[in-house]
């Protein structure tokens, strides 16, 4: 039985998200230097990918001018994947995606992921900021994406509009969802999937299945391929890491209170923090959330990759203290050996 755990888990690769979150206390380029930190750490720590996501106005995250992250990350490691998780495409024109991925793949080949989301990544105040007069619907992205694979594409070489550079370039895409859509549009590409259950687990199961009902060969993927996003949380014991994950807990509270502030320090008890009723909402909307020491994630993530048979963990991390967060991927990096 053991053999059969470990070869699970062993089959499974493990990856990073990171939001790029601001600390109490901490400024925005402090917030990226310790990005940066955590990505040399992982990478030799044998993680797969190393993935930002794209968010704007939230004074907790400084994950907005995405690309840019993503160069400062793969200019600072050499061997792990580096991309978006994801790029909210609607926000952007297929054309400046096509060429700014297609810079960073000529400035770092073989090693550039582009994750794309159809959600704003915000507010939609600031998604009308963003996007200006441009208005969406959901039949938008899927005409995105074909109009960003044609610049990705050598075809598209003699065209009279064309993605330099980017054009002809092998840059995998990733489609990233919370809900059924874009599971069956990433089948129907034939295309990987990535699920964002570390904050939207309602429809994991059935978005899984969609995925793999609809899923039809494409040049870029000859099997379907997924990728389950949920929040880890690794100490030495379950008690310290129950007690690191307080901050996680405030946080979600912040976004049900739309009082988004940096991530606070962990605290002794939630008690008189929420209300029952928050304390529900929260428990729901982070019900895939794997805390405590290497043993008791390690029999937790096997039951999840047993249920999902996802090819691929992707964790995210809030913890306060950088040294904690650190130490939890290392930990976490323990299932792999």
């Amino acid at each position: 039985m053991e053999d059969n755990i470990n070869s699970n888990i062993k089959n499974t690769k493990f990856s990073v998200l990171d939001l790029v979150p601001v600390a109490q206390g901490s400024t925005p380029l402090q917030s990226i230097q310790k990005s940066l930190e955590l990505a040399q750490h992982v990478e030799t720590l044998g993680f797969e990918r190393f993935w930002i996501s794209e968010h704007h106005n939230m004074e907790s995250l400084v994950s907005s001018a995405t690309p840019i992250l993503i160069g400062h990350i793969a200019q600072g490691t050499k061997t792990i994947r580096v991309g978006s998780g994801g790029i909210m495409l609607p926000n952007h024109a297929p054309l400046i995606v096509a060429e700014q991925f297609g810079t960073l793949e000529t400035l770092y080949p073989g090693r550039i992921d582009l994750g794309l989301g159809r959600a704003p990544g915000t507010d939609q105040l600031t998604a009308k900021a963003l996007r200006r007069d441009r208005t969406e619907t959901v039949h938008d992205f899927p005409k995105d994406i074909v109009e960003l694979q044609t610049y990705f594409s050598k075809e598209n070489s003699h065209a009279a509009v064309r993605a330099i550079p980017g054009e002809g370039l092998n840059i995998p895409l990733y489609l990233l969802g919370s809900s059924t859509f874009s599971a069956q549009l990433a089948g129907a590409k034939g295309l990987p999937y990535a699920f964002a259950s570390h904050f939207a687990p309602t429809h994991l199961h059935e978005a899984l299945r969609l995925y793999h009902q609809n899923f039809q060969a494409s040049e870029q993927s000859t099997a379907p391929y997924t990728i389950a996003c949920v929040n880890i949380i690794a100490a030495e014991t379950d008690e310290k890491a129950k007690y690191l994950e307080t901050s996680l807990q405030q946080l979600a509270l912040g976004i049900i209170r739309n009082t988004r502030k940096p991530l606070p320090p962990p605290v002794k008890s939630m008690d008189g923090l929420w209300h029952e009723v928050e304390k529900v909402q929260i428990q729901k909307m982070m019900h895939y959330s794997f805390v405590g020491s290497q043993e008791t994630i390690k029999a937790q993530l096997t039951n999840f990759i047993e249920a999902t048979r996802v090819n691929e963990i992707m964790a995210v991390s809030h913890i306060f203290d950088h040294q904690d967060r650190l130490s939890s991927y290392e930990i976490l990096s323990g299932l792999l050996k």
